[in-house]
């Protein structure tokens, strides 16, 4: 990068868990309530941010643009600008690289960026069939011909087309994401065990670190009727390889291994990140957590479109000469437990290293004291426009925690995509 980019603060809202029913928050209402308390505590007032961008994977028809929406709901004034990116499960990732780039450009000196997204609010929607009777019906015009509509119209219209699994389905090789985690765990031999134990393990990390405090940059959030959402609620503290045992595979019902409790959980939570000049953080005294130091984006099968974190972040490394041990603290997002170990297989497989990922040998293994060491998404949730700026900003505080200096953050992308980005906390 051609000048520090300053990452200053940032907070996150409690990842609230799906529960077949609409909930509590709209996707602006999250990013606005975290938006606003982070605002709040800064040495600038709201309306001298530069702009606002705001990653969101699933915006409703009635915030399209929830990024102008949420900036003005936090107070940013008529003329912050205020704008959307959807980079699927890296939009908040995608809301951070694009402020680096108009900072870099001296276009922005001071940007709020990062990820929203309400997934339990995802849409029902009408099925072709329904939607060509419907405009029949608004065609008819005479009596006998809203008579004849009636006669056509079968029952079987009315039922509904669930947003969320077509959002969730490639269009390029017809698979639900769920299924190209099941094409990892065969090409890579990984067992029902291996996925239910990482399971057991990111339950086990997010309740330790609940317990000692690790989750500080979360802003609780209350309802309209009072009540108050504190912390994550998908966590399982009675997570066990039994219990785990007892669930079917979801995707592939006959030979699979992925099921929902070892993949992500459905989700709705917001995430933001300051992200300031050298020049801004002189302007207004601010005191910087860390910086990114470089980003990566990279493309791939999207049947194999788990793998996108290894040749994201493997470029990183090569670039800025930096080996396997030289990262401090790693994240990897856990859109699936299947997905995550297939990562760290790739990275321990000589031949993918050399063929597919450019690297002189097999990067070898990652310490798993180094990795998601509060828990993942298999525990915390996965509201896909936010997973990407969450990662970014726990890495940091874990990073500070530690006494650690670098770290990475990586996800994997619907598509077949990878984004990784390169911190060190100051």
């Amino acid at each position: 990068m051609n000048q520090p980019i300053y990452i200053i603060d940032g907070a996150r809202t409690p990842f609230l868990k799906a529960r077949n029913a609409p909930g509590p928050f709209a996707a602006s209402d999250l990013a606005t309530a975290a938006g606003s308390a982070l605002l709040a505590r800064q040495r600038f007032a709201p309306d001298q941010l530069d702009e606002v961008i705001l990653g969101c994977a699933a915006p409703s028809p009635d915030e399209v643009n929830i990024g102008r929406v949420v900036a003005l709901r936090m107070g940013c004034g008529i003329d912050v600008p205020g704008w959307t990116v959807m980079r699927n499960c890296a939009s908040g990732m995608q809301a951070i690289d694009s402020a680096i780039a108009n900072i870099e450009r001296g276009r922005s000196q001071l940007v709020l960026a990062g990820g929203v997204d309400a997934l339990s609010r995802a849409p029902l929607l009408y099925s072709d069939p329904m939607v060509r009777w419907f405009a029949g019906w608004m065609g008819a015009r005479s009596l006998g011909e809203k008579l004849a509509m009636i006669r056509r119209f079968k029952l079987g219209y009315l039922a509904p087309v669930i947003g969320i699994m077509k959002g969730l389905t490639d269009p390029i090789v017809g698979q639900l994401m769920g299924q190209t985690a099941e094409n990892l765990a065969f090409e890579f031999g990984i067992t029902r065990d291996d996925m239910d134990a990482f399971a057991v393990e990111s339950h086990r990390r997010v309740a330790a670190a609940q317990d000692a405090g690790h989750f500080g940059e979360i802003v609780p959030l209350i309802d309209k009727d009072g009540t108050v959402y504190g912390a994550d609620d998908g966590l399982r503290r009675d997570a066990s390889m039994a219990g785990l045992a007892k669930l079917k595979p979801f995707f592939d019902k006959k030979y699979g291994r992925v099921t929902p409790a070892n993949s992500s959980q459905i989700t709705d939570g917001a995430a933001w990140l300051i992200l300031a000049s050298e020049d801004a953080v002189q302007r207004h005294g601010l005191e910087p957590i860390g910086r990114i130091v470089d980003t990566e984006w990279a493309g791939l099968e999207p049947e194999r479109m788990g793998l996108g974190p290894v040749h994201a972040a493997s470029p990183i490394l090569v670039r800025n000469g930096l080996g396997r041990d030289d990262i401090d603290l790693w994240e990897i997002n856990e859109a699936f437990a299947a997905q995550v170990i297939a990562c760290l297989r790739a990275w321990q497989n000589d031949d993918y290293c050399r063929t597919r990922l450019g690297l002189p040998g097999a990067l070898g293994a990652i310490d798993p004291a180094k990795l998601n060491v509060d828990g993942g998404a298999v525990a915390l949730g996965h509201p896909v426009g936010a997973s990407g700026a969450r990662i970014v900003l726990h890495l940091l505080h874990a990073l500070r925690r530690t006494g650690g200096k670098r770290g990475i953050a990586s996800i994997c992308i619907g598509g077949g995509l990878g984004g990784a980005m390169l911190v060190e906390a100051l």
